[in-house]
């Protein structure tokens, strides 16, 4: 029996990784739970599901919320005080670290921002391994992280990277040629740059494939959730970054492929379900049976792959670039970004200029050594102010 922490229970990741839980009784036991609070009957719901320990909430004031959510859930279900679990509870962003540095099997940090960083670095600390899909705590901290990181702590929980972790085991590191990530290339897949001038916050937020949040949709029309990716896996897997490619599939079904050094490519494959990654991480090396569907092998399936215009879509070598520069780069890489998107979908920034304009703020950086999250926050801040103010002089 696994213990294990679901931190970011209520998101979306964290959501389907209490479905994984949930069918595999026999194989884990959850330790504790932890939300940011904004969705507290749900995490109500997980805890009387899944009966913690302990339940950490973002939010210093809502233990009484989340208290009186536990009695609600509780009457509806017909259950009586004593039949209920009562879990101890955290409250605040420190105490979302100090249950993330408690001593368990495996740590899922499935939380948005900067607070997953902190708490990837309690858990690695502590020893835990760290089912990860937090992707601020390598974009950002990846300098801090892997000083104390230990050899295979890191398992990766993104469809892409955890797809590259499953390729390696069909060979020795010493013989991976590189490594092929694999992108829908989001709605504007095939267009040239000359194309994109005049696109709007509408079109940009229309993915053929994927219902994601705002961010993530114009991050995957731009390709900067690809660059992002591209710099995750130099840091999990140790790869030279010009070792590492881009291919459009817009079906969405190869997750990712490792070439070796005698030419065998090795893919990972199977129907979009990202519930199949997050089993990977809780249950490493393990496999778990009947986490989701199959292929239906009586159909056929069209498996295209397609090379990235970078002249179009620059964000992918951008990345490779802050990269390679380390000291902070990927930080404001990743903050300009931010600021840039939201200057776009309030419709005063144009799409090509997001990019653009993150490039700018990048060129300006001074890299510096990044010694502690201080520092990070302080890069971070640069990085928005700067993005901030050159977006501020510009019209679309």
């Amino acid at each position: 029996m696994r213990r294990v922490v679901l931190l970011g229970s209520t998101g979306s990741v964290g959501t389907q990784a209490v479905d994984v839980v949930r069918r595999h009784r026999d194989r884990f036991r959850v330790h504790g739970l932890a939300a940011g609070g904004s969705r507290l009957s749900l995490l109500a719901e997980h805890v009387l599901d899944l009966s913690p320990d302990v339940v950490a909430v973002a939010d210093r004031d809502a233990e009484p919320s989340f208290r009186s959510a536990i009695r609600a859930e509780a009457e509806r279900r017909g259950l009586k005080p004593a039949d209920h679990p009562h879990p101890a509870v955290l409250t605040g962003p420190e105490g979302v670290e100090e249950l993330a540095a408690g001593g368990v099997d495996v740590v899922l940090n499935a939380i948005d921002g900067a607070l997953g960083l902190a708490s990837t670095l309690a858990a690695v600390r502590t020893g835990n391994l760290v089912a990860l899909a937090n992707k601020e705590s390598l974009i950002v901290g990846g300098d801090l992280i892997r000083r104390i990181a230990q050899p295979g702590q890191l398992i990766p929980v993104d469809s892409e990277h955890a797809a590259i972790a499953q390729c390696l085991r069909s060979g020795a590191r010493g013989e991976v040629h590189r490594l092929v990530l694999t992108a829908t290339g989001g709605p504007f897949r095939g267009r040239a740059r000359t194309e994109l001038a005049a696109v709007t916050p509408a079109q940009a937020l229309a993915h053929p494939t994927w219902s994601m949040g705002p961010v993530i949709s114009i991050n995957s029309a731009t390709l900067v959730n690809k660059g992002l990716e591209v710099i995750e896996a130099h840091l999990l897997f140790d790869v030279p970054f010009d070792d590492i490619v881009v291919m459009l599939h817009p079906t969405s079904e190869i997750h990712s492929m490792v070439e070796f050094s005698d030419g065998a490519v090795i893919a990972q494959a199977s129907p979009p379900d990202m519930r199949l990654a997050i089993a990977f991480g809780l249950a490493f090396p393990a496999r778990l049976p009947g986490v989701a569907r199959a292929f239906d092998w009586t159909k056929s399936y069209d498996w295209r792959l397609d090379p990235l215009d970078d002249v179009a879509f620059p964000a992918v070598d951008l990345a490779r670039h802050v990269g390679r520069t380390g000291d902070g780069a990927p930080a404001v890489y990743n903050a300009a970004n931010e600021i840039c998107v939201q200057r776009f979908l309030a419709e005063r920034l144009p799409f090509l200029d997001i990019v653009d304009t993150v490039a700018r703020v990048v060129g300006e950086y001074q890299p510096s050594t990044i010694r502690d999250l201080a520092d990070l926050d302080a890069v971070d801040t640069w990085a928005r102010a700067r993005a901030t103010e050159i977006t501020d002089r510009r019209t679309p």
